[in-house]
């Protein structure tokens, strides 16, 4: 029986709502519910969508949350709580100098990013919801986030991971550097698991999926980015660091023999998209062309692996 493990990376307010949009389109398409996948792991915004998946909400309950139809009163208020398009400044010290030295690209550069001061309550009264025990009902729900002393990720949820809440787990792994504060748990610093990979997908070892299908909305083909100024910037700065760190990671997971089917916004998913990700003004003007464009993406996408490409 082949055993399918769902990534779901990260992408703020708009990616979220692109990443629900390929999910619905996936679902339909390959018969996939993703509450039944083997492993659920997200990063990020993934990491809200791996919470509220994992607790039981389906991929047609999370297209209505966003259409502004729901009717769990955890989800109206999820999306009644989506934070402002612009975070409160940040404030000193930086968060570890010296990481930029030791780790390049995004992950060096968080070491210099300012200390975020935004409310990150809405995440953690979403995991308190979902909460069973100790963790969320999925048994194999994780959530990555990247220890910014120590400069690696760390997922959240996995065999001999930190013990955390999942709060904890929540609010770490969405910890955007210079907008939400980092997470502390034990005697570790934690912040947007973003920082070291969009989706982390070399996480998953070939012992526990032979298929997985990644959602990542940061990353793209070489060259697709967001129309405009703004989305040249926002590849330059993200996307294209972001896009090549994942390609290497599904290289790794195809050389151990895992099947990886990758979904990613193509042009015509982008130029739907706003190049600021946070913009919450943007968000159902966003879904509402992600439902009309993902579910191409995802049958080429479902095609290319059938051809072997």
């Amino acid at each position: 029986m082949t055993r399918v493990a769902l990534v779901l990376g990260c992408g703020g307010t708009i990616g979220a709502a692109w990443a629900i949009a390929a999910l619905q389109a996936l679902s339909d398409q390959a018969g996939l519910d993703p509450r039944e996948a083997d492993v659920l792991l997200g990063t990020s915004a993934g990491a809200e969508l791996v919470t509220m998946l994992a607790g039981g909400v389906s991929v047609s309950e999370l297209v209505d949350m966003q259409c502004g139809r729901a009717t769990d009163p955890r989800l109206r208020d999820h999306i009644a709580s989506t934070p402002a398009s612009v975070p409160p400044l940040p404030r000193f010290p930086l968060l570890n100098p010296g990481l930029v030295r030791r780790r390049s690209g995004l992950a060096g550069l968080t070491g210099i990013a300012p200390t975020g001061r935004a409310d990150a309550s809405w995440l953690q009264r979403l995991a308190e919801q979902f909460e069973v025990g100790a963790w969320l009902p999925h048994p194999a729900a994780r959530m990555v986030a990247y220890d910014v002393r120590a400069g690696e990720r760390v997922v959240f949820g996995a065999p001999g991971s930190p013990i955390a809440t999942v709060g904890e787990a929540l609010r770490a792994s969405w910890a955007t550097p210079g907008w939400m504060p980092p997470v502390p748990i034990g005697d570790r610093i934690f912040v947007d698991g973003g920082m070291g990979s969009t989706a982390s997908v070399d996480l998953i070892g070939p012992d526990e999926a032979d298929l997985i299908y990644v959602i990542a909305p940061m990353a793209s083909a070489p060259g697709v980015r967001i129309p405009g100024a703004g989305g040249t910037i926002e590849y330059r700065m993200i996307r294209r660091p972001m896009s090549a760190v994942l390609h290497a990671e599904i290289a790794t997971a195809r050389s151990r023999g895992t099947t990886v089917v990758p979904i990613l916004p193509t042009p015509a998913d982008l130029a739907g998209l706003s190049p600021h990700f946070m913009n919450g003004s943007q968000r159902v003007a966003a879904f509402e062309h992600s439902m009309i464009t993902a579910p191409e993406t995802v049958r080429a996408a479902l095609s290319a692996d059938e051809a072997g490409v």
